[in-house]
């Protein structure tokens, strides 16, 4: 069972629900008589996963004590004690967050019983839903279980037994979750973050002898996150692969096939019609070795002669060349197969990849996240998916992976958690009756995540466009009610509802190819600033879910339309020319609660000014590095400003990105602002430099609109 890290969603959770039961609640004197557990699994409790033993407690049990839970000396005969017990059921928690009402008053008996046996006491990490509830209902008439239980629609059968009262707080736990998401509590971290603010209730338990219902750590750290092993991460599948691959005809033998693999020391063979390695990959068969040992187990030596596209596989699996290794993984673990073809942007074949390629990397996480992302089937699930990304940004960090590259990992993972909660999303659909999509579709993702620079502050920017329909029609009806269950998926697994409302649950944010056609026309021609900020957003666009070709036609034509009109493109830059000043008028940052916001400031700036130049100048790249280096390229350029730019983006995105892995580890609420006093000296000064560089936008605008 993975262990909790800061990062561990609420509602995706893998914990265990626990309670004691005592001799009295005098954490001075009281002693362990009952120890109760019962597993939450992703979110779940598991009644058929629990702990429950008695403990002797060596003392007489106060006949008042037994009145309450029903426990006598002589159920304790033969009942192990503390010694014996706890380590029992540390093994069966096996490092899982603990969650329970009243946590500080259990903690503090357990740490003495500890004492007294002899035992080195850890205390484990806990969520108090006591604490919890407080948080998001003040007007409660008292604190106690039977009042949160009655609340949150909990039964409360079996109370004061200890496996009972586990099984009561855990389902407090779960029903909490939402409203504690509500408030912009998702993680663990954010929960004791939020719990340790609670300073008044925390004083009353101190008061009372009680422990911290939580663990406070002296100060956050990106290695409070879990450890992985990035390299499936940092490396793409084209560094690996086989680039020219060896294709024979598709009716030559079997054995014939055989020898040719053995011949070239290769392990799987492409077949194609005039056996020539030039063509789209759907035109390919693969025949591994695999498949030929089992076609000569089950058919002897006759199977030898037989032509070998009886026993290929058609069409071949394929991956792109400059998709990440954990990709090809994912997708080589869930089709159960070892061989993949390579494919290039235009679909046509690359190369091979073969299962022994990975050898030399290490691929555990990445199998692990794609697993997670395609095999979900709730948002607990996807919670649970979106939680590893920060894990595997912090480990990047440390690796010193460029931040971009990073940020396109991010944006991949983005963009693969979307497309899962659009499948399901479709489940539910035909599971509530109302059928298949009625005409063929493509979900995209807008903004950061179409341009491959999402960070973990993200949220969500997406469209639907499908075939044909009219707005309000039975097309954009059925669309309309499919969007708003993926887009409901995604922000219960904390990726958030767009502020702004770009989103395909509203209707500027789907339509037909020709509504959107029309729509881009409009925004275009009119330029009113509304129009401009719709518009500037729909440049960075990918398909991540339906008919990848509706997506890439409506591409082509966004771009077509603004390169015919120069005075949008204008428009555009004249948007970006009032940078807010981020210095104070003595040189120093100018902070809000000791923050400076980095996409205010220069994030946003930079990429706005990328997006306006290249589509002036019909630069129909996807990032913003792609787009200031190839305007760096055209002649009559700033080229020294540009790339100047470029490097500043960089700076930015890595400073933002350490900020958002630290937050985390704090339970801190993501933004895209830093703690500048936070940062060495050294990066103090090259962040100046880098807003300074942000400073000079008006005057390239002006420069480099209409360099020729």
């Amino acid at each position: 069972m993975r262990p909790v890290t800061d990062a561990t969603p609420l509602i995706a959770a893998n914990a265990v629900a626990f309670d004691t039961e005592t001799t009295g609640l005098d954490v001075k004197e009281a002693r362990i008589l009952q120890l109760g557990g019962m597993a939450l699994v992703d979110g779940e409790l598991r009644p058929d996963d629990t702990f429950e033993t008695l403990v002797d407690p060596g003392v007489p049990i106060p006949p008042r004590s037994t009145t309450i839970h029903g426990i006598t000396g002589q159920m304790l005969r033969t009942a192990p004690d503390f010694a014996e017990a706890w380590p029992r059921f540390e093994a069966y928690r096996g490092g899982r967050l603990l969650v329970g009402y009243a946590l500080g008053f259990d903690l503090a008996v357990l740490e003495r019983e500890a004492h007294r046996a002899g035992l080195l006491w850890q205390a484990p990490r806990t969520l108090c839903v006591r604490m919890l509830a407080g948080l998001v209902n003040s007007h409660l008439p008292d604190a106690s279980l039977e009042a949160i239980a009655a609340w949150l629609e909990v039964d409360t059968s079996g109370r004061h037994r200890a496996t009972a009262d586990a099984r009561i707080a855990g389902e407090i736990f779960i029903a909490l979750a939402p409203h504690l998401a509500e408030r912009g509590i998702r993680t663990v971290a954010e929960a004791e973050r939020a719990s340790s603010l609670r300073s008044q209730a925390l004083r009353q338990q101190a008061e009372a002898g009680w422990s911290e219902p939580f663990l406070r750590r002296s100060g956050a750290a990106r290695h409070a996150l879990e450890a992985i092993d990035p390299y499936a991460f940092r490396h793409r599948v084209l560094e690996a692969a086989t680039r020219e691959p060896v294709v024979a005809r598709d009716d030559v033998t079997v054995l014939d096939a055989a020898r040719l693999m053995a011949e070239r020391c290769i392990s799987s063979l492409l077949l194609a019609a005039d056996g020539r390695a030039a063509g789209h990959v759907a035109d390919y068969a693969i025949v591994t070795e695999r498949d030929v040992l089992r076609a000569i187990a089950a058919g002897g030596r006759d199977t030898l002669a037989k032509p070998v596209s009886v026993i290929a596989s058609k069409p071949v699996i394929s991956v792109e060349d400059d998709a990440f290794f954990y990709k090809a993984l994912g997708l080589m673990s869930r089709k159960r197969i070892r061989h993949l073809a390579v494919s290039d942007d235009s679909g046509n074949l690359a190369g091979v990849l073969s299962s022994r390629d990975f050898l030399k990397f290490r691929a555990g996480a990445a199998v692990d996240l794609q697993a997670r992302i395609e095999n979900a089937r709730t948002s607990a699930d996807l919670a649970g998916a979106w939680s590893r990304t920060a894990v595997i940004a912090s480990a990047l960090l440390d690796e010193e992976t460029d931040t971009r590259v990073i940020a396109e990992i991010i944006s991949g993972i983005l963009c693969s958690i979307t497309a899962s909660a659009c499948h399901m999303a479709l489940c539910e659909m035909e599971a509530e009756g109302r059928g298949a999509p009625p005409v063929p579709f493509a979900v995209m993702v807008l903004g950061s995540g179409g341009r491959g620079e999402s960070l973990l502050a993200a949220d969500q920017d997406n469209a639907i466009i499908f075939s044909k329909g009219a707005p309000d029609g039975p097309e954009d009806s059925w669309f309309a009610a499919f969007a708003e269950k993926f887009t409901d998926h995604l922000h219960t697994a904390a990726i958030p509802l767009c502020k702004g409302g770009v989103m395909a649950r509203n209707p500027a944010w789907r339509g037909s190819a020709e509504t959107w056609r029309e729509r881009i026309g409009g925004w275009v021609s009119k330029a009113r600033p509304q129009d401009l900020l719709n518009v500037d957003i729909f440049y960075d666009l990918r398909a991540v879910y339906g008919e990848e070709r509706l997506v890439t036609e409506l591409a082509a034509h966004v771009w077509k339309k603004g390169a015919e009109r120069v005075e949008f493109a204008k428009l555009l830059g004249e948007s970006v020319r009032n940078v807010a000043n981020p210095f104070t008028i003595f040189g120093g940052f100018r902070q809000d609660n000791g923050r400076l916001d980095l996409k205010l400031h220069g994030l946003f700036p930079i990429s706005a000014l990328a997006r306006a130049l290249a589509i002036r100048h019909h630069l129909p790249h996807a990032s913003t590095r792609a787009r200031l280096e190839a305007l760096a390229d055209l002649p009559a350029m700033p080229r020294s400003d540009l790339l100047a730019l470029r490097d500043a983006h960089r700076f930015l995105l890595a400073r933002v990105l350490e900020q958002q892995v630290e937050d985390i580890a704090a339970g801190i609420p993501l933004s895209n602002r830093i703690a500048v006093d936070r940062l060495a000296p050294s990066r103090q000064k090259t962040l100046k430099d880098a807003l300074k560089a942000v400073a000079i936008i008006p005057e390239l605008v002006r420069s480099a609109m209409f360099a020729n």
